[in-house]
């Protein structure tokens, strides 16, 4: 039998690419892999994938009472289970897998896809930040391998912690290029709709702005931001579209038609500060011209392959909407058709393939996770 690995998310493993990406190389790989998350009230049915996958149903939603209940059934549902080595992503499902990890004396594995500590919703509560780094503060130390989604974290996680933090980027897998389409002009944000993603000065700055906004995902924001784009006119316009959650084979199709992708964070903890966000690759990778906020991880990235367009911070709307326009139809075409080159490049690079060597070196070194070649 082959070695088995669990992990476990809180969110709704249908959209996790990142979990898509780490779960399917490694049971490519030769590994029996669970990944266990959480299903909303509107969860659609899981998506097919090469592991094996499962959802916790929660009578709570949100708060202190939706983390104690989620940590009590997910330790519940792990002490029926078995595997080789247990994987928390982020601090928020550590303490019961840290636990059964325990209880079977198999190695407990720490993947942290943000600074938890460090993100806006918990730097704004001081009580729950404080509680958050003890958990932290008990959890790093007793993994018995850590990583994380990019240099600047895993340098602050080692400093904080005086141990060895790997480096597994949420990058996207390199495909053989779709034939080329038109770009239909509209500017895309994907991800999260939450505090610090700089999404209200964006749609402040789009009455600016001489292109339209498609916006894919929600979040804790999400009313509010639709109440703005309405207050604004913009929805009655059509010069703003919410499109809400979209699986991610769907995701990749309208990435690819967008004319600007946008990464704009705010400085409202470090966790975004030395963020490296997927939606920077994906970007990359389907060739689209970028506008980022001018952080250490992307500006590092820039400085070597220049695939975006630089936005100082603290953002401003005259900042956000003069980059988005150089890069729109009717701007700066010659930066456009270099940017556009440059992504292509780089995208040789900065790929998945390269991360998933690494990530299966690193599990194969863990105590009772050897593949056989019998396995």
């Amino acid at each position: 039998m082959p070695p088995r690995l669990i992990f476990t998310v809180t969110t709704d493993l249908n959209y996790d690419q990142r979990m898509q990406r780490i779960c399917g190389s490694l049971a490519r790989a030769g590994y029996e892999v669970l990944l266990v998350g959480r299903e909303w009230p509107r969860s659609a049915p899981l998506t097919a994938q090469p592991y094996q996958q499962h959802r916790l149903r929660c009578w709570l939603q949100r708060g202190k009472l939706f983390y104690l209940e989620f940590n009590l059934r997910l330790l519940a549902y792990l002490l029926t289970q078995r595997a080789a080595a247990w994987c928390a992503i982020d601090l928020d499902t550590a303490l019961p897998v840290w636990a059964r990890a325990r209880l079977s004396n198999s190695p407990f594995v720490y993947d942290a896809h943000e600074l938890f500590t460090e993100v806006p919703e918990v730097v704004s509560r001081p009580t729950v930040q404080k509680l958050w780094r003890q958990v932290e503060r008990f959890i790093v130390p007793r993994a018995h391998l850590a990583y994380t989604v990019g240099p600047a974290l895993a340098r602050l996680f080692e400093q904080r912690y005086g141990r060895p933090f790997a480096v597994i980027r949420n990058i996207s897998r390199l495909q053989k290029p779709d034939a080329r389409v038109e770009a239909e002009g509209y500017i895309l944000y994907q991800g999260a709709l939450n505090a610090g993603r700089g999404l209200e000065t964006l749609l402040a700055a789009m009455p600016l702005v001489q292109g339209r906004l498609v916006i894919c995902g929600e979040g804790d924001l999400s009313e509010a931001l639709r109440a703005q784009a309405a207050a604004l006119g913009l929805l009655a316009s059509g010069q703003v579209e919410f499109r809400g959650y979209v699986l991610p084979e769907a995701l990749r199709e309208v990435t690819r038609r967008a004319a600007v992708g946008v990464l704009l964070l705010e400085n409202q903890g470090l966790s975004y500060y030395y963020s490296l966000a997927n939606k920077f690759f994906d970007y990359l990778h389907a060739c689209v011209p970028q506008v980022v906020v001018d952080f250490p991880e992307y500006r590092a990235l820039n400085e070597g392959y220049d695939v975006a367009q630089l936005v100082p911070a603290p953002l401003t709307t005259a900042a956000v909407a003069a980059a988005l326009n150089r890069l729109l139809p009717g701007g700066d075409e010659a930066r456009v058709r270099q940017l556009v080159v440059n992504c292509a490049r780089a995208r040789q690079e900065l790929s998945w393939q390269h991360e998933e060597t690494r990530l299966v070196a690193l599990y194969a070194a863990l105590p009772g996770c050897t593949i056989s070649p019998t396995s």
